[in-house]
């Protein structure tokens, strides 16, 4: 089976349709430490203790003064990150790099990686596009279209205002100069989004419109809202505070779908767990988009952290 066609929660749980919505990870709380060794069988550890080995390659992420986001770095400086350890990210990385990805965007780990990362992406993707102001417009007619959800669970426009224009200000600017006669370019975009203010904005937005999507469809996301700490079933709306709305709390599969589906886009998520008996990467797929043909954008989750993946040439990649 093709990995990229891949809808699974981990490895060794029954494979499941993305529309099932299982969870990526388990909690990490009561995870017992383990020493690993390029010996260590990556299959006998818990989903926790891979969270914790995982940890171990990206706290660094979250010192603060790691950037919000990255410029993109060639995939063999995470390789190099994972080969005094166990080999099988190695392999997994490599089979990465075989499936045509180059290079990683990393974000801060800060609990908002996941919805800092798909902004960036999404607003890329605009960016790049054969024909912009026509993805200018398509992306604001989506993001209008889903400005009455908002409203109809409860936020005032004038809470998410705000944040909405910040978002809204820079795709406009893909096709209309600002007041100073400047359009938006892949510098000035990642300038944006490590500008803590601009960028927390956008995160904020799209937390909103996460939760809105849950509350408006509540009997399809109810049977999957769970504590991630103690596995109690949650309501929709204590889920949504606690774990949507709020800054810092990261994004797991309820989220990655409904803020896909709000958004109309594809997302595929690349997860890299170490589990592969043969280097091989399941890709977690969210087809969302009304165009069945569009490229997803890629992610690239590793327990406890989302950061982006590139195709881009790699004579064109950053150190």
């Amino acid at each position: 089976m093709d990995a990229a066609a891949t809808s699974s929660n981990l490895p060794a749980a029954p494979r499941q349709r993305t529309t099932d919505l299982p969870d990526i990870a388990e909690p990490a709380s009561h995870s017992a430490k383990v020493q690993i060794t390029e010996d260590t069988d990556l299959a006998s550890l818990t989903p926790a203790q891979l969270y914790d080995l995982n940890q171990s390659a990206i706290n660094d992420l979250t010192a603060s003064d790691r950037p919000l986001i990255a410029p993109v770095a060639p995939l063999d400086v995470l390789r190099a990150e994972y080969e005094r350890g166990s080999q099988s990210f190695v392999q997994q990385i490599d089979f990465l790099q075989r499936q045509g990805y180059q290079g990683i965007r990393r974000t801060r780990g800060d609990g908002d990686c996941f919805y800092r990362s798909l902004a960036f992406a999404y607003i890329e993707r605009i960016l790049a596009s054969p024909d912009r102001s026509f993805a200018v417009v398509q992306a604001i007619s989506t993001l209008e279209a889903a400005l009455p959800m908002l409203d109809a669970a409860g936020y005032q426009k004038m809470v998410y205002e705000d944040f909405y224009q910040v978002l809204l200000s820079l795709i406009r600017r893909i096709d209309e100069p600002d007041m100073h006669g400047q359009r938006l370019t892949p510098e000035v975009l990642l300038e944006a989004f490590q500008d803590a203010e601009v960028s927390n904005y956008i995160v904020v937005f799209l937390r909103l419109l996460t939760s809105a999507q849950i509350r408006a469809d509540p009997d399809s996301y109810a049977p999957f809202l769970f504590h991630p700490e103690i596995g109690e079933q949650m309501t929709v709306h204590d889920f949504c505070v606690m774990f949507v709305e709020a800054i810092g709390k990261e994004a797991d599969h309820v989220q990655v779908t409904s803020l896909s589906r709000a958004l109309k886009i594809n997302v595929s998520v690349a997860y890299l767990d170490g589990r592969s008996s043969d280097g091989r990467v399941d890709f977690v797929q969210f087809h969302n988009s009304l165009n069945e043909d569009e490229e997803a954008l890629a992610l690239l989750y590793r327990p406890g952290h989302y950061d982006l993946l590139d195709k881009g040439s790699i004579e064109a990649l950053s150190l």
